[in-house]
This record gives structure tokens, sequence and C-alpha cells, in this order.
């Protein structure tokens, strides 16, 4: 059964090579944007796609009958291996590593070890030695999850790995028991009928074009309860392989590695950046005048939109327009937003924008812009500002801040008829210290603003004396706020 699942491993990279000579879009190869596609040959590669690796680490078993980690101490192993490593796409790639290294264990019998004897007691410490060859996927999913619109430098890439292998080991085990032929030395040939599994993480970091440096972490399934040193039967005495009920030894490796990229070209298959290699995609279609038009009749004002459906063939240089090629005007005031000197307000074309704000009132001049000061009103019985008093006075304070600095104007506030009149002048100061407030938190000089509560006394709608008589919609405009210049 072993021996059919690496038979299959080994056949994958014949999968990848079967679409070599009949046209391909792989990430490796050139392409020009039309049906012509140079052949998947060493002439065509674009990127460099073999490396080799070497690193180092730390080794140790947590899964096991005697492990690195318990009561009895901290022992630390080590580990190594060597790579070659051969890019399939930029997504993809496969990998050919040797691994070698030692762990370091301990284990001891007790009255609840699993299947013991409550009498056998014992302290087992052990040392294992292995090789292993293994093949491994590389997934580089930072390249499988990137976006093409991502702008930021493509320097670190997480991977990815799994895979398949045989090894060979070797452990000693010497412990306290008194009966000597505990102790015991064990030797696994390197060879098929003993493969293990392996997974794990990498982070990398694109040092240069040449060398990848990485942080690996790696979780080792071996396949064997004998790994540890415990022993090849869960009968065999004294029994530690009888501490645990697992039937496999798993070790953790903690890896720091380099890597050299081999080959001719400037950037390596694994690094390969879709964002940039887009835009030299469309530099080289728009070089090619004869192979690649974007506007047949030409761009006459360069905004952008071709002449064919540009609806305003004279915008100015410089200007913003939409997906027609006209000008974009945010306020709708008749100034495009290029000359606009006041781009959130409306205003007038003579004042380039801008409204006009009268000497003796806060009334502007522009109906247009008029609007923005009425409607400034609350809930009944609140100083809180609404939503809609939060738009108006979001445009107020704009053109307050465009104003003359040295101008001085009341803010007004008024209540409805509900209520008693003392009550109402003190609602009517709160709501005028509200909306000056929210002007000052917007930008308006706080010298410029002075509230005035007029509580009843100022009402919109006088005919609403009581509030019954009126319906609600007069009401709320009676409990608004207005401004008026201080002469």
């Amino acid at each position: 059964m072993k021996l059919g699942l690496f038979t299959l491993m080994l056949s994958v990279p014949a999968l990848f090579y079967s679409q070599d000579n009949k046209g391909t879009n792989d990430s490796n190869t050139f392409t020009s944007g039309s049906a012509k596609v140079e052949k998947f040959n060493n002439q065509a590669r674009r990127f460099n796609d073999w490396s080799i690796s070497l690193g180092g680490g730390t080794a140790f078993l947590h899964n096991s009958d005697l492990t690195s980690f318990n009561k009895d101490g901290k022992h630390f192993g080590w580990t190594a291996y060597a790579e070659l490593g051969k890019q399939i796409s930029d997504k993809f790639g496969l990998i050919l590593q040797y691994q070698k290294g030692e762990t370091k264990q301990t284990g001891r019998l007790g009255q609840n070890v699993y299947g013991a004897s409550p009498l056998v007691h014992g302290l087992a410490n052990a040392t294992t030695k292995y090789d292993q060859i293994s093949l491994l996927g590389d997934f580089n999913f930072s390249n499988l999850f990137r976006r093409i619109d991502n702008y930021s430098p493509f320097r670190w890439a997480l991977h990815g790995y799994a895979g398949i292998g045989f090894q060979g080991y070797s452990y000693e085990r010497r412990d306290e028991h008194p009966r000597q032929e505990a102790n015991k030395d064990f030797t696994q040939k390197l060879g098929l009928e003993s493969f293990f599994y392996q997974g794990g993480l990498g982070l990398k970091y694109n040092l240069s074009k040449r060398i990848d440096l990485e942080s690996r972490v790696m979780y080792i399934i071996t396949g064997d309860d004998e790994f540890d040193g415990g022993g090849e039967d869960v009968r065999e005495w004294p029994g530690y392989n009888q501490i645990v009920k697992n039937v496999s030894d798993n070790l953790v490796t903690v890896n720091l590695g380099i890597t050299f990229k081999l080959g001719k070209h400037n950037q390596h298959l694994a690094w390969y950046d879709s964002y940039n290699t887009a835009l030299d995609k469309l530099s080289a279609l728009a070089s090619k005048s004869s192979d690649f038009v974007v506007c047949e009749k030409g761009d006459a004002d360069n905004d952008g939109v071709c002449d064919d459906w540009d609806r305003e063939l004279n915008t100015p240089i410089g200007a913003r327009v939409d997906g027609s090629g006209k000008a974009l005007d945010m306020d709708f005031d008749g100034v495009i937003d290029l000359k606009d000197k006041c781009v959130t307000v409306p205003g007038l074309v003579e004042n380039n924008g801008c409204p006009y704000i009268d000497e003796n009132t806060l009334v502007i001049v522009d109906e247009n812009t008029k609007k923005f000061f009425e409607g400034i009103v609350f809930d009944l019985d609140k100083a809180t500002l609404t939503p809609k008093s939060i738009e108006k006075l979001n445009i107020a304070a704009d053109i307050l801040k465009k104003s003359n600095k040295n101008a001085r104007y009341l803010v007004i506030a008024a209540t409805d008829t509900r209520a008693s009149e003392s009550y109402n002048l003190e609602l009517s100061n709160r709501r005028a210290q509200s909306v000056i407030k929210y002007l000052i938190s917007k930008g308006v000089d706080a010298k410029m603003l002075i509230g005035e509560g007029r509580g009843e006394k100022d009402l919109k709608y006088p005919e609403c004396e009581p509030a019954t008589k009126c319906p609600e919609w007069k009401n709320e405009a009676n409990r608004r706020v207005y401004f008026e210049l201080i002469k």
C-alpha cells in the first residue's frame, strides 16, 4: 500500500509536463495577448524555476511514548536539510528533500501506565537518529490569493508544504530499571518499507534576485511506534511502548533556511508578480500600434476618452471627466471642478463657483445655495441635531469659513408653542448652542457666532398658536435655527 502511494507521487511531475508542446498559458511562457503562444521550452522561459535550499534547526518528539517535553525536562534535538526545487507555476512547485536529524526523549513507567503492571517502574532516556528522503508539494499561498491590484511590494510569501517519503533511523535506549536487558539499540535501514508523511508552513523573504530566506515549521508523521525508542512491540518488557496508545511517533521541526535561485533570468517564477507583469504586457501592447489600436479616430482633447464616444471634444487640459468625456462638476453649479474654487459648495459662474454673501445678511444671492440655510429643525422637545440638519450645517460651515472673518452672525433658535414660555426660551438657547458647537467642530471661528434663543416669540408660522391649530409640518418648521448678520 505504501509503495503504491509513493509511485503515485512520483508520477505527478509527468502530469505537469504532458502539456509541453501544444501551447500553454503557463506564467513561465510568453504570450503577446493574441492566439500566438510560444512553445513551452527553455527558449520561451521568462523566469528561473530551479533552486537549491539548505537549512537547519531543532527537532522534538511530542506525540509518542517517549517525548521530548515532559516532567523530566525539555530535550531539544537537531535537524538539517538539503533540497532541490522545481517551480511548475507561480503557485505550485515540487521539492526533492534529504533531511537528517536527531531527537532526544524520555519516558517514565508507573502505576497509571496503559497496559503496564503496577509493580513495574522505570525511566528511559532515548536518542533517535534519522535520515529521510521525501517529495514535497510547495503551495505558494501568497500567489494563490494575491490580487492583481495589490500595489504593495512583493517581498514576503507564505508557503504550504505537504509530502511523503521513506526513512531510516536508529535509536539507543538506556533506562534506570534494575534489569539491564531493558536497555536496547535498534536500527531501521533507509528503505521503502518505512514511509513517513509531513506537512507544514514556511514564510519566505525575497532578499535578492538570487537568494531567499525562510523560516519553516514542519509536522512529521513517522508511521512507526518504535521511532521514539520505546520498543518494537507493545508486549515487549518492560513496556515503554505501552505508555500511550498512539501507533505513530510524530515529531516537529523548526528550521531556518536559505534558497539559492538558479538561472539566467532576473526573476524567479515563485516571485512572479501578476500586477507588474500585467502592466508590462499593457505597455508592450500599446507600443505595437500595428497590433493594437486604442482609438481609431484619436483623442482630440487628450482626456482618455476616444473621440468615437466623447460627448465633449474640447475638455480643458487637466480636467477630470466621466465615462462619456464630460468634465466633472461635483456641486452642479455650472463651473467644472478644474475651475471651481468652491468645489463642494454650489455658487455663481461669475464668482468662480463660489457663492456671494450680502453685506447686511447671510441670505445667499445664489438661490441654488440659499436652500442649504433653510430646514435646520429639531425634533419635539429636543436640542439634538437631526441627520437632515447636519447635512445643511456641513454646507453652511463651508460657506462661513469662506466669508469675511470679521463678520459676526446671530445664530437664532426658536420653538413651537407647546410647553411654557420660560421652558421654550431655555430650550431654544440649548438649540442655538448645539448648532454653534457643531459649526465650531467643523472649523468655523467661534468668534463669528453668537447664540440667541427666542423661544416661541419668533414663529415662522404665527398662526400656530396654539400648536393644535396647525399640522405637524408647520410646528416642525417653527422649531428652527437660522442666521442673521450683525451690522
